[in-house]
């Protein structure tokens, strides 16, 4: 027993809560400090009982998970009186038969159906708990009570300490512990042990001494919602403007494809994708169009602009400009420089990550031509390079380095983004294509990783004529907002992939458009015609608005185009008394419509584009009027491609729960998709098909 000087040191160390007895606080006190020899000293002399309270109770679940790691000896002397305790109470409750030869034939344990078991009660949570045993704490009996710990599940390192103390036991009679007190405690009395205690047979292996666990939440208590971790930009829906006020629209043509495949992959998964990951330009340009494309690189792209009815909006009309790249001859394309920029971090330890990313780069390495060179740099807590600059001819080597990639580490995304910007520039190609590729989650953590900061890096990189792509994996870690920003400030481009087939599309079917680029800074300017136009709203492109004075500005970055790209930009205008007015006119500002002086009065609006050659810097203008000469009598007559384009931005449109097509059902879109699906090679219309049917089963923005 511990004696009273020895008492009043160990109440010096802890002090105790009010109701509590001295043993409790002396048992107490040697958990805090650890103390083995008061610990034993407590629970040997500990006859009369003893109460433990919820913070002895913790105290012990830490030092048996630490101590009895460290210190098998001590284990046993803590567990064995114990268990010797709980063995007495149930032999002298069912003492054991014994045959002729004064041996043990049989036990309780032998027959466990021969007992009732008593009906378990529901274990309470942590915090109810805490919150009875404070409620409680001045209303304790006086009666101490020996405590016995639950009963933990198996831990390999206390199985050890515990295999010195049960070598011979093949079985073991171990009683579960008794239902939780009223008062929150776990206890084991000496006068009251349960008489309908339920008892098993345990293998050895099984009963070893355990080190015991926090109790464990119901088992139908609701799991909470994994957080969603992914970084998306959030942006607003372009507003309906008044042509007489504000005739001029101005933004950057966008060729990524990421929300695309990121919609398909939460519709797949059963969830109806948050509104700001759908970017309608990028589900529009994700399938490939027949647009009528130039005839020479000379001029790098050609447009084709058409007017169409509305099928949502019987007032409206649809402006659709529709632009084709030059698409240039396996024969013709330039040598590549490419450089792998690959995130090893610990973030890309997952399936739809780093393995799926080695499948993917693997297919871009079988589709290029032997001249072209590839380096690969990879980054985790610091920058690497894995593979100098290495010509494609030497396939096995480029293999074995994108195979021995392995996970781990923080993510120092901006150190790798400088150590391949200075490869690329090592072996950079005249008059070639100089790219880094960067596959990523965007989980950038070491060195800069606001925002603000990589754009600033990506454009200060892009002057030295280094294009960029990136190329997101991965689902609930994405950083698709920091993507966005790089791509959009480093010449490049931007994907996701979520598959082996995405991965195919991407990087071998469009290898061409991904790698080659034919212009740069590509803008686009309308102008709407007042007096033939009431209003207008240009639908997605709101991450690439532009102000109207940096059309003309070449110091003013922009979009790229690939070779063979087409994009495709839609706007819904309301002509003049057409009666689908929604902004009031102008009081006063009539007289500078009809004064009937207006030049160009039958035109719809006066379409400009401008851009940059690859190896050039300064811009050059393409224009297109729209008149009544674009113009097709019934949406029916508009061509094949332009419908299903129009069944895309629709349907964008409904999952962003826009007010223009909140009467407009999937069904409508279903219909016009299918009389537009048209030649589909590679099945991704019908693809879509099947993601319009899901997005209406679980009723997003019915």
């Amino acid at each position: 027993m511990v004696d009273d000087n020895e008492l009043n040191r160990l109440r010096d160390i802890a002090a105790p809560a009010p109701g509590e007895s001295a043993k409790a606080r002396a048992f107490e006190a040697a958990l805090r400090a650890y103390d083995e020899e008061n610990i034993s000293a407590v629970t040997q002399g500990s006859a009369g009982g003893l109460r433990l309270t919820e913070r002895a109770q913790k105290l012990w679940s830490e030092i048996m998970q630490k101590k009895l790691i460290a210190t098998p000896a001590l284990a046993g002397l803590i567990a064995l009186p114990i268990a010797g305790y709980a063995t007495f109470h149930l032999l002298r409750e069912q003492p054991p038969k014994f045959g002729g030869d004064e041996k043990i034939t049989e036990t309780l344990a032998d027959k466990p159906a021969a007992l009732k078991p008593a009906e378990p009660k529901q274990a309470p949570t942590g915090l109810e708990k805490d919150k009875k045993a404070d409620a409680d704490v001045e209303s304790r009996d006086a009666t101490d009570v020996l405590v016995a710990p639950a009963s933990p599940p198996k831990s390999e390192s206390a199985q050890a300490g515990g295999t010195a103390q049960q070598t011979a036991n093949e079985r073991a009679v171990v009683a579960e512990p008794a239902p939780p007190a009223p008062t929150g405690e776990f206890t084991l009395d000496s006068t009251s042990a349960p008489s309908t205690s339920r008892l098993a047979r345990v293998p050895a292996a099984e009963s070893k001494l355990m080190a015991p666990q926090p109790t464990m939440a119901p088992a139908d208590q609701i799991a909470p919602q994994e957080e969603n971790r992914n970084r998306v930009q959030d942006f607003k829906t372009n507003p309906v403007h008044a042509a007489l006020e504000d005739p001029v629209s101005t933004f950057s043509i966008d060729v990524d494809t990421a929300s695309y495949s990121f919609v398909r992959r939460s519709l797949k998964e059963g969830a109806v994708p948050q509104a700001d990951t759908v970017r309608v330009e990028e589900m529009i340009n994700y399938f490939p169009y027949d647009w009528k494309g130039p005839d020479s690189a000379s001029t790098p792209f050609n447009s084709t602009v058409s007017v169409m009815p509305t099928p949502w909006n019987a007032h409206t009309k649809l402006m659709h400009v529709a632009i084709k790249g030059f698409d240039i001859k396996p024969a013709e394309q330039p040598k590549a420089n490419l450089v792998f920029l690959i995130d090893v971090s610990g973030s890309m330890d997952e399936p739809d990550k780093l393995p799926l990313l080695k499948s993917a780069f693997r297919l871009l390495v079988s589709k290029l031509r032997a001249d072209d060179t590839i380096s690969i740099v990879t980054y985790a807590g610091e920058a690497g390079t894995v593979l100098m600059p290495t010509r494609a001819a030497e396939k096995d080597k480029i293999l074995n380095a994108i195979d021995n990639l392995t996970p781990g580490g923080s993510t120092a995304g901006e150190a790798g983004i400088k150590e391949a910007y200075k490869l690329a520039q090592q072996s950079f190609v005249k008059d070639g294509v100089n790219r880094v590729m960067l596959a990523t989650d965007g989980d950038f953590n070491v060195g800069q990783s606001d925002d603000d900061d990589l754009k600033r890096l990506i454009e200060q990189e892009r002057k030295s004529g280094v294009f960029l792509s990136v190329f997101g994996f991965g689902h609930d870690n994405l950083n698709d907002q920091m993507m966005q920003t790089i791509a959009q400030n480093g010449n490049g481009t931007a994907a996701y992939i979520d598959t082996l087939a995405e991965a195919e599309k991407v990087l071998v079917e469009d290898a061409s458009s991904t790698l080659f680029p034919i212009a740069k800074d590509v803008k686009i300017q309308v102008e709407f015609n007042p007096n033939k136009v009431s209003e207008y709203r240009l639908i997605g492109y709101e991450t690439r608005a532009l102000n109207r004075e940096d059309f003309n500005n070449d110091r003013v970055d922009a979009g790229d185009i690939g070779s063979g790209h087409s994009v495709t930009a839609i706007y819904e205008i309301t002509p003049k008394g057409s009666g689908g007015e929604q902004i009031d006119p102008l009081r006063y500002g009539q007289a500078t419509v009809n004064n009937g002086g207006v030049a160009n009065a039958d035109e719809y609006a006066f379409v400009k584009i401008r851009y940059k050659l690859p190896n050039e810097d300064v811009s050059k203008l393409i224009t297109t009027p729209v008149t009544s000469a674009n113009e097709v009598a019934s949406f029916d007559q508009a061509s094949t491609d332009q419908r299903f384009s129009v069944a895309v931005a629709a349907f964008g449109q409904k999952l962003r729960d826009e007010d223009a097509t909140a009467k407009f059902g999937y069904d409508k879109i279903m219909e016009i998709a299918t009389a537009a699906r048209g030649a589909d090679p590679f099945g991704y219309r019908s693809e879509f098909l099947s993601l319009v049917r899901l997005a209406s089963a679980l009723g997003g923005n019915r």
